[in-house]
């Protein structure tokens, strides 16, 4: 089963989804997919996140392939869509269609298992037009990710400024 939460950067999405998790289970798994480089405030954003689960938390970093994880039968958080699609998008040499198609996959096997999936994306789209040609084919490929994990999903529910508003159910 995929709960789908969606919204803007810092609109509450991740202690939604977190709270959620622990409504569900009192062992959850986080599914982190960001690739951490050398970028101090990103791993300060990290840390942060890091921070706001305790110890009936278990953590897995996974860039790429979650769907490889021992996950099944679980509940999971997955966060977040972009940051795995950027994985992808990086992977594929910025190819749209490649990216789309691997995220696809992903989603289809975790919708295919046992298990509570609640998957995190961020709304690009709605934001300031990007500027160049790599950021404009990202934003699609952002937008066409979250329709499809929206179509798999149960619920949907995107965030408002810390208020969840269910678009799905």
């Amino acid at each position: 089963m995929i709960y789908f939460i969606t919204g803007g950067a810092r609109s509450g999405k991740s202690s939604y989804a977190q709270a959620e998790a622990l409504q569900l289970s009192g062992s959850p798994i986080y599914v982190a997919t960001a690739n951490v480089t050398n970028d101090d405030e990103f791993e300060r954003r990290v840390t942060r996140h890091k921070n706001d689960r305790d110890d009936r938390w278990t953590t897995i970093e996974e860039p790429l392939h979650v769907s490889a994880l021992p996950i099944t039968d679980k509940t999971v958080v997955v966060d977040c869509v972009t940051l795995w699609l950027t994985n992808f998008f990086s992977r594929f040499k910025y190819n749209v269609e490649e990216s789309l198609e691997a995220i696809k996959k992903e989603i289809d096997l975790l919708y295919s298992y046992p298990g509570v999936f609640l998957i995190v994306s961020n709304e690009i789209g709605m934001g300031v037009h990007a500027e160049t040609e790599i950021g404009r084919k990202f934003t699609d490929l952002q937008g066409w990710a979250n329709q499809y994990i929206a179509e798999k999903a149960r619920k949907v529910v995107l965030m408002i400024s810390g208020i969840p508003v269910v678009i799905k159910a």
